[in-house]
């Protein structure tokens, strides 16, 4: 007999994860009436709110029917003190990386992985340790730690960086193996789905916020740095300054965001950033999502969208309505068109003019900057 798996949800899950064999259409149609079930398509797992009585809930109407498996969890990183060596070779290593203009981001990441692989080889010579044991160590925090191929990825990167750039290592010689590239699509939000979503925050600025990220197709770092300055709104575009690679590039002023953005600007009147916190400075990552998540939830669009995720709908729509792919390529700012190529399972139509899907929204569900 087949069952209807419940996973216990870890503590800070949102979610309640539950699989439904095929076959099981009567159970199907039960859990489609909650409100806030998801079905998610990669996964094949559908999905609710999780709540004690939404829990108490999927156990009385599968009573005798489900399973419960709990999600695995992953062992938490050891606290540890490294000695005296291995604190400046960390030092030397963070001195490095700055010199060479590494972003922020970089340095914190390598610095953590680097300061665990030193504690790892603390009774270890560095210069003798061969391209072996450096996999194998990979492959000890892989296994352990159960840990993302993006995240060891890193890994392999803060080490190579050490040997070659720190200890004037042979690159040749610490080519280690890497993961195999996941090839997922992005998750996507229909167009109906961003109408919803970034008209659903009653403050104008937080709608002002989602509207620059999917009207500009931007990351959210790239979105924080807008300045005032950056708004052309004579030629029509916007200016990304040192964006992802400390690249500059230009993106597309939507006739329909130029208007919420003078009502934002008359109305909040910032100094400097064109999206600012109380204090004056720029607006903070954690503030953006603090805003799509509840956006989010009160849309009741997929629960598994970020902010990134406008930018993926952004590209979409974008080959949707006829664009080529070299135009999304360098409005997004890609180096080669093989990233942007991710989006035309959608579609690769070729139009000489470029429409804004923020501007095809609002001629089909005409909203309001007010």
């Amino acid at each position: 007999m087949k069952h209807i798996i419940i996973y216990t949800p870890l503590k800070k899950s949102k979610r309640i994860k539950i699989f439904i064999p095929y076959e099981m259409t009567e159970e199907r149609a039960i859990l489609k009436k909650i409100k806030s079930r998801f079905y998610h398509k990669q996964q094949k797992l559908w999905s609710i709110v999780y709540t004690e009585e939404n829990l108490k809930l999927l156990k009385t109407i599968f009573k005798g029917k489900y399973k419960i498996i709990d999600e695995e969890k992953r062992p938490s990183k050891p606290k540890y003190t490294l000695n005296n060596t291995s604190l400046t070779a960390l030092a030397s290593a963070e001195q490095k990386l700055i010199l060479k203009a590494y972003s922020q981001n970089t340095v914190r990441s390598y610095k953590a992985e680097l300061s665990l692989f030193l504690k790892y080889f603390e009774t270890f010579d560095l210069k003798t340790v061969t391209k072996e044991q450096i996999e194998s160590y990979v492959y000890y925090i892989v296994t352990k730690y159960k840990i993302s191929e993006s995240r060891q990825n890193i890994i392999i990167n803060a080490v190579k960086f050490y040997y070659e750039s720190i200890l004037n290592m042979p690159r040749e010689y610490y080519d280690i193996q890497r993961p195999k590239r996941a090839r997922n699509l992005p998750n996507i939000l229909s167009e109906e789905e961003v109408f919803k979503l970034i008209n659903t925050p009653k403050n104008l600025k937080h709608r002002a916020i989602l509207y620059t990220i999917y009207s500009c197709g931007m990351r959210l770092n790239e979105v924080l740095n807008l300045r005032i300055a950056d708004i052309h709104t004579n030629d029509a575009y916007i200016f990304i300054k040192g964006a992802k690679g400390k690249k500059d590039r230009r993106t597309l002023l939507s006739k329909s965001l130029l208007l919420i953005l003078r009502t934002y600007y008359k109305e909040y009147k910032p100094a400097y950033w064109l999206f600012e916190g109380q204090d004056g400075g720029k607006y903070s990552a954690g503030s953006v999502q603090k805003i799509f998540r509840k956006a989010q939830q009160e849309s009741g669009v997929n629960p598994w969208s970020t902010p990134h995720t406008l930018r993926h709908s952004f590209a979409t729509h974008l080959l949707e309505n006829g664009e080529n792919l070299r135009t999304v390529q360098i409005l997004l700012g890609h180096e080669s068109t093989k990233t942007t190529e991710i989006y035309t399972h959608i579609l690769n139509k070729i139009n000489k003019k470029i429409i804004n899907p923020l501007d095809i929204l609002n001629e089909k569900y005409k909203f309001t900057t007010n």
